[in-house]
């Protein structure tokens, strides 16, 4: 595994349990509720459609709330994830709500290795993941080889326009601080803290990250024969990214308070292999 891969790895591991523990991803709705889904697909669920029956797999699951959710609205699904943490996570909640859901540890670039290429009738992205991948093409390769031909890439994540902005400021601007664009060295952020609400005093606080431009993306899944049917630019984020400067709306998302139509927050992209 690559250094940066090591760092971050690292990083998530000590935080999962926090998150598993936090109110943000309600673990215990899922427990006490069958019908339960995350807040991320239950955004989409009208754009995802019917997903019964379909072979899925889920890249950089993280803790298996999203996996879960797909599952539980039909869908024949596998979890990937590089942290051993987080995938403990993942099937014990997987167990305890009675959720069949398969995961499978491996980075992601490595997924083709782990998992039966060219079988997957849906592969699914969701929010947070590609920011921890120095090359997206990489990226669209093995999203490509697992697809079956006619199978479809759905990805909800945060735009990158909004992770191209600094730290939110006292005089409340919106600043450009980072790169919009893919570079070949990673951004290095030293942060204590994680992004949910928790008294865990953390050890790694390294990361290593990168941007991917929303045209290098889709150009991307085009060089390796996707076609592109859904790109929907949203006003909202399932996070409070920018603290201080967004509040809560309807259904769980968070919005800037001050002209919310100024800034993409995230997006939903559905592609098919051809």
């Amino acid at each position: 595994m690559e250094r940066y891969a090591q760092i971050n790895r690292a990083n998530w591991d000590e935080r999962a349990p926090a998150h598993a523990a936090s109110e943000l991803y309600d673990l215990s709705q899922f427990i006490d509720d069958p019908t339960f889904l995350s807040r991320v697909v239950r955004f989409d669920r009208p754009r995802l459609g019917d997903i019964s029956g379909l072979r899925g797999v889920h890249l950089q699951c993280h803790i298996g709330t999203d996996t879960v959710s797909l599952a539980r609205l039909g869908a024949e699904m596998t979890g990937l994830d590089f942290s051993p943490s987080a995938l403990a996570q993942a099937r014990e909640l997987a167990a305890r709500s009675g959720t069949p859901v398969e995961f499978v540890e491996a980075e992601l670039y490595e997924a083709p290795q782990k998992l039966p290429p060219g079988t997957f009738d849906l592969v699914y992205t969701g929010i947070g993941a590609l920011c921890w991948l120095p090359s997206i093409g990489r990226w669209a390769d093995v999203v490509s080889s697992l697809l079956r031909p006619g199978g479809r890439l759905f990805l909800r994540e945060f735009h990158p326009m909004l992770w191209a902005l600094s730290d939110p400021r006292p005089d409340r601007l919106l600043v450009v601080e980072h790169p919009y664009f893919e570079r070949p060295e990673p951004m290095v952020f030293d942060e204590p803290g994680t992004y949910v609400e928790t008294t865990a005093v953390f050890q790694h606080t390294l990361t290593n990250e990168w941007n991917h431009g929303l045209g290098e993306i889709i150009t991307a899944l085009l060089e390796r024969g996707m076609q592109l049917t859904m790109l929907v630019e949203h006003d909202s984020a399932p996070n409070n990214v920018l603290e201080g400067l967004m509040e809560p709306i309807e259904g769980g998302e968070w919005r800037l308070i001050d002209r919310p139509w100024r800034l993409p927050h995230t997006y939903t992209l559905q592609a098919l292999k051809r």
